[in-house]
Formats: structure tokens, C-alpha cells, sequence
């Protein structure tokens, strides 16, 4: 009992801080930059505004990054896009509930996020492509080379599966629920964590640190795992094998 109190005195006393105590700003170190100036543009599917960013020579070969979970295009693949855009015309949308484009709250399926980049494609006059799909990136890149064939020349699979999540399945579920409990009073704390972790790891620069952690501040805790409760349901075991588009799987032994 006596550990209870104190637990509920903790978590009471966390969730007044968090509510009404001050928010103090992290310190960085010099020369804080943006790692990738591509300005980007919003287009219309249907009632749904999505926001997307081309790199490249127009005339080159399309080249769509399809990005995964909680993390926008300029986020995931702010180290690739100049490289890959002396050869490819790189275009990088984000999905509904990540970056610029829109959020909209209710339940929604990989399927759902597939016509939507099919729809982006459309709204800038790309009818087929390459696709590299990372983590969700990769579930979308599926769903579009099975409901939109014509679309996809090949596919690039990265970080990704057919059934993203294969093992204790209730308990991963139950799992994201109570991280984005977490999420709602502990935003500042996770973009800290977050953006620390991946500069420890090696997958972000120092100087990137603020824009980094800004960008993790402007996501919306509902909508963010909403987008992992679709990846929850995800299967594509009965179908992937009978796609026909030329396909690379990228299996990340390292990844952190």
C-alpha cells in the first residue's frame, strides 16, 4: 500500500508539473542547422491537403521516398535526398498525421495511406515510378504495388515485413496504448529522449539537434499512434508473393 501511495503521489505530482509548471527551453550547441533546404508544396486529393517535396531534375527518373512511422520525409531521409537527386527526380510527400500534411483523426488502414500517395502522384503528374518504402514506408509501398500496379516500375523494401508485427500481438497493442498515455504528458521529455538517442546512434549530426527535436514537438500523440495501430493490423502474407514488380528487401542487422 505504502508503495502505491508514493506512486500515485509521483504520478500526481508529474501530471500537475507537466499541466502547470513552466516549459524551459533546451540548450544546443553553435551553429544549429537545417540539414536539407527543398522547399515543398501542398496538393489536394480529394478534400486532403498533403504536403510533398521534389528534388532532382524534373525530367529525370521518379523516385518516390515513402517514409515511415511518427517521422516525416525530411526527417527520415534528410541524408539521402542530395545524393540521390544528381541521377532521380526524388520526391518526398508526407503521410496524413505526419509533417505539413493534414491530421485527421479516426481510425484508418495501410490501404487507406496507399490511395492517398497514389493520389499525391497524380496531383503532380507522375503515373509511374520507383519506390523505396522504409518501416510503414514499405507496408504503403505493398498496398500501392498490389492496388495501383501500373504505378510502381520497382520497389525498394526497407526496414519493413509482411506482418510488421508476427509475436505477441496483444501485448504490443496494449504496449502502444500505454506509451501514448506516456506521449500526451511527457512530449517535451520524449522529444529530448528521442532526438539524444538517435544523435548517440549515429542517425542525426549535433548541429541538427533543435530541428530535430522542434520536429519531433509538433507531433500530436493520438494521430501519431493511430498510424501504429494501422501497422498493427497490416498483413500482406497472402498476397506479397503474387506481385509482380521487381523488388529489393533491404534487412537492417543493426538497426536501433
Amino acid at each position: 500500500m505504502r508503495v502505491r501511495t508514493i506512486a500515485g503521489l509521483l504520478a500526481g505530482g508529474w501530471a500537475a508539473w507537466r499541466l502547470l509548471g513552466p516549459e524551459t527551453g533546451p540548450r544546443y550547441s553553435p551553429g544549429q542547422v537545417r540539414p536539407l533546404r527543398v522547399p515543398g508544396r501542398s496538393v489536394f486529393v480529394g478534400e486532403k491537403e498533403f504536403f510533398v517535396r521534389e528534388a532532382g531534375p524534373v525530367d529525370g527518373p521518379p523516385l518516390v521516398l515513402v517514409h515511415g512511422w511518427g517521422f516525416d520525409g525530411e526527417m527520415t531521409f534528410h541524408r539521402i535526398v542530395e545524393p540521390l537527386a544528381e541521377n532521380f527526380r526524388v520526391i518526398i510527400p508526407d503521410h496524413r498525421n505526419h509533417g505539413k500534411s493534414d491530421w485527421i483523426r479516426g481510425r484508418y488502414d495501410v490501404s487507406d495511406l496507399a490511395d492517398e500517395l497514389a493520389g499525391v502522384l497524380d496531383a503532380i503528374g507522375v503515373t509511374r515510378a520507383t519506390f523505396f518504402g522504409y518501416s510503414l514506408g514499405g507496408l504503403i509501398v505493398q498496398e500501392v504495388a498490389r492496388r495501383h500496379a501500373a504505378r510502381v516500375e520497382r520497389m525498394i523494401l526497407g526496414a519493413t515485413g509482411a506482418l510488421p508485427v508476427h509475436r505477441f500481438r496483444p501485448l504490443a497493442r496494449v504496449g502502444m496504448w500505454g506509451a501514448r498515455s506516456v506521449a500526451r504528458f511527457s512530449t517535451q521529455e520524449i522529444a529530448a529522449v528521442s532526438s539524444r538517442l538517435m544523435l548517440r546512434v549515429g542517425a542525426l549530426d549535433r548541429e541538427n539537434l533543435r530541428w530535430m527535436r522542434a520536429a519531433l514537438l509538433r507531433r500530436d500523440p493520438t494521430l501519431f499512434y493511430e498510424a501504429g495501430h494501422a501497422a498493427w493490423r497490416f498483413e500482406s502474407r497472402s498476397w506479397l508473393g503474387k506481385l509482380a514488380q521487381p523488388a529489393m528487401v533491404v534487412l537492417t542487422g543493426r538497426d536501433q
